[in-house]
This record gives C-alpha cells, structure tokens and sequence, in this order.
C-alpha cells in the first residue's frame, strides 16, 4: 500500500480552519480511501471569530460563542494541539511540539508531510516602549478580551472603595494605543459597558470615566474611508472620548502613560492594539518572504519559486490582480483571508489531481465597524452609512460570516436576550486564577507545624 498524501496546515485561525474544511469536503473520497490525510498542527483548539471580540468583552456575546471546536468542525482532520517550530520543505518536514511532546519530555519531533499549508495568521506588533511589557494588555484572543473586561470592572471597584483621590483617577483612565479596527471597536464597545455599570456605583458617575484613544497617523478606521473616520472621531468625542490623533505613546512607567504630546496620565489600564506583524514561525521554514516578513506568493496562493508549499491571510503577500496595479498586494484582512482559504483549498486538490489552478481574485467590498450599542460606520461597495443603519449591517455581515449554523443561531439568541434584558456587569476575575483559592486554603499558615488530625 502507498502512503496517503499528507496535506499539514499549519495554524487553526480563519484560513487553516476554512481551508481545512473546504479540504475535506473536496477530497472526501480520498480521505475515505485513505489515498490522503489532513493533519492541522494549531496552538488551540478552536478558532477565534476575532470580529467579535469586542462584543465578547462588552458581554454583549457570550466568549464560548466567539470560539469555534476545530474537533467538531474538521471531524475528518486529524487536529495536533501544539506549535510548529520550524520548516525544512527540501526535505519535507515540519518540526514540531505539542501537548504530548511536552509531557514525556523527549523534546519536538519531525512530521513529514507532502503538501503544505502555512496559514500561523500574526502577533501583535509591539514597540520598544518602556513599560509596555509589564503593564500593556492586548486584544488578540478572547482571553484577553474576557480578560480585559474583568479589569476594567475591577478598576471601577477599586474607584469606588478607595479614599485616594490619586488612586481613583488612575483606576477610571483607560488609554487604548492604536486606531484600527481593534483599538475604536474595543474602546466603543467597553465604554459603552462601563458607562452603563457606572449607575450601580453611587460614587461614580459615567463622566468621572476617562477614555483615551491615541493613534500615530491623523486619521482612525482608515479601511471605511475619510469621510466615515473623520465622523467616528465626531462620534467619539461627544461621548467624551478624548482622542488624540498624530500621538504615540513613549511610556508606560509606573503606571503613567506618556505620550509624545508631553501629555501624562496616571492609569492602570494601557491596551495596545497598534496593529500586527507576521508570526515569527515564518522566518524559520526559509521560504521566499516579502520586505515586511510574509511569504511570497503568487496569484495561486503556492509560494513564489517553490512547488508543494501554499500559504494565504495575514501570512502571505498576496498580488491583487482586480487593483489592475503592479506590485499591489491583497490586505491582510479577514474577508480575503476567508475568500483565500477557499481557493487555497480548492487549488491544493486540483493539484494532487493533476487539473488546472485556479487564480484568487475578489475585489474589495469595503468595510464596516461597530462603535457601541446602535452605533456604526460603514463604507460598503461605494455607499457610506453612519448610525444605526451602519451598526445594523455590521452585526448582519459578521453574523452571516461566523463559522457553524450552531454559533449563528446562538449569536443571534444573546443578541435577542440582552436586547430584552440588562447588561451583565459581573467580573470574573478569578477565572484567570483559578487554584488560587485553593493554594491558599491548603497552604498552612506560617509558623503552623501542627500535624493535621486523622
């Protein structure tokens, strides 16, 4: 018997999970003769719908409900938790470590593989700012969005007990760094949260919150244009949100931020999502990359120069042939990243079958952004919409783009609920700590050397 044609994703996010998916209904006589396998080595496993992060930490969204099981979804996949560490394509292997590895100690191994997909997405992109490390949160994963609205709820109750005036304003200053997508959504969306929990705080009112968003460029929400980012700013701002435009953060020392205003502001809170960089995996499998670190690829989504090797979304410099502009490449965004998967996916099978490729061409819809609870902006295929109506279509584009017909229907059933009911304004905090309790309990007390009583 031969062996089967071993197809590795790397990475379980929009593009390995929906290639994965589209594989394995392409191919499912082959995966039934076993003429091929589909194995997807990923971090987690499930996939984050990052859209959605915002409402998840707004508790607009229930954060089981932002995630998607890659065992459910990819039934016929064989799913690795674990990292890959680096590629050698010349000989067809991918060293890796996961779970297991870890436990019996014996270090990473080598799978080998025919076809390979490099889809690890990216990482926050950070900067050398002194006490960024140790006091900035980011907003990647819905941990850290769970996380982060936890704080800020912890924030509100240190305000309302503590007697220091000092204290209390650094716990109600939150400064968000970053303009984009992640950076306006999270703020709005956590603004609105906090103003609403500030009517079960007798001491706090919602204008003792201050919200600061600072971004290095003169303008936010650059993907839904000019036009709609200059009134996302308008927007803001009458909610007393103080945003500071063409302004970096230099510092973040003792729990002050500094910006390059000569601004300071004593918080407690500093989230960073000054945008993202290409996964470090990348540098380490020695294919073609690109000046800003991804792969290289053609209009097929193989990588330039090199057979069996295919990659797409925030990993891969994509040509955009609709732009009709040499040297233009598709943005590493989720709408091409899910449009991409489907032609990687489609690409790959045609090509263990010996058939024509196909080429990824989709030109740009537009964008859409939420900025709170009924309020949005959009710029979809030439039509500019604000408000409502805008808010609207943001919550029907990615309703209609999240994985599963189980997570669209549960998603729409919360919606339902919390527009029928209050928010929830509980913090979870010890979810993040969860033996703490514990330790603490089966920890004796010091100076206790008494034996414990049969």
């Amino acid at each position: 018997m031969t062996e089967p044609a071993r197809i590795l994703v790397v990475g379980g996010g929009y593009v390995g999970m929906y290639t994965a998916l589209r594989l394995q209904r392409q191919l499912r006589a082959e995966l039934r003769s076993g003429a091929a396998e589909i194995v997807v080595v990923t971090p987690e496993p499930y996939m984050t719908y990052q859209p959605f992060l915002p409402e998840a930490a707004a508790g607009s969204i229930s954060p089981r409900h932002v995630v998607v099981p890659l065992r459910r979804v990819l039934d016929r996949c064989r799913i690795l938790i674990g990292e890959v560490l680096s590629v050698d394509h010349a000989k067809r292997t991918a060293t890796l470590s996961t779970l297991a590895t870890d436990e019996e100690g014996t270090g990473p191994v080598e799978l080998a593989y025919d076809e390979l997909v490099l889809a690890p997405g990216s990482v926050s992109r950070t900067l050398p700012v002194p006490g960024l490390a140790e006091h900035g949160i980011g907003f990647k994963t819905v941990e850290e969005a769970i996380g982060l609205r936890n704080h800020v709820i912890e924030q509100m109750d240190i305000a309302f007990s503590t007697r220091d005036p000092a204290i209390r304003d650094a716990a109600l200053t939150f400064v968000f760094v970053g303009g984009g997508y992640a950076g306006v959504e999270a703020l709005a969306e956590l603004e609105d949260m906090a103003r609403y929990t500030a009517r079960y705080y007798h001491n706090i009112k919602p204008g003792d919150l201050r919200w600061v968003l600072v971004e290095a460029s003169d303008r936010i929400l650059p993907e839904v244009g000019e036009t709609m980012g200059r009134y996302a700013v308008r927007e803001l701002r009458g909610r007393n949100v103080d945003v500071r435009l063409g302004t970096r953060l230099d510092s973040c020392e003792d729990r002050t931020a500094v910006l390059s205003d000569g601004t300071r502001l004593p918080t407690r809170t500093v989230v960073w999502t000054a945008g993202v960089r290409p996964a470090p995996l990348l540098a380490a499998t020695g294919l073609p990359l690109n000046e800003r670190g991804r792969i290289r690829c053609t209009a097929r989504l193989s990588v330039e120069g090199v057979d069996h090797a295919w990659a797409a979304g925030d990993a891969a410099a994509v040509p955009d042939v609709t732009s009709g502009e040499p040297g233009r490449e598709c943005a590493p965004n989720a709408q091409h990243a899910v449009r991409q998967a489907r032609v990687l996916a489609d690409n790959i099978a045609a090509s263990l079958r010996g058939q024509p490729l196909e080429e990824y061409a989709h030109a740009y819809a537009g964008s859409v952004a939420s900025l709170g609870l009924h309020k949005g902006v959009a710029h979809v295929y030439g039509r500019k919409l604000k408000g409502y109506p805008a808010w609207l279509m943001h919550r029907a584009y990615h309703l209609s783009r999240v994985p599963t017909f189980n997570r669209k229907a549960r998603v729409l059933a919360e919606w339902t609920l919390s527009g029928l009911f209050k928010r929830e304004i509980v913090s979870l905090g010890s979810l993040e700590h969860p033996r703490a309790e514990f330790e603490l309990a089966a920890s004796p007390p010091p100076g206790d050397d008494d034996e414990p009583s049969s």
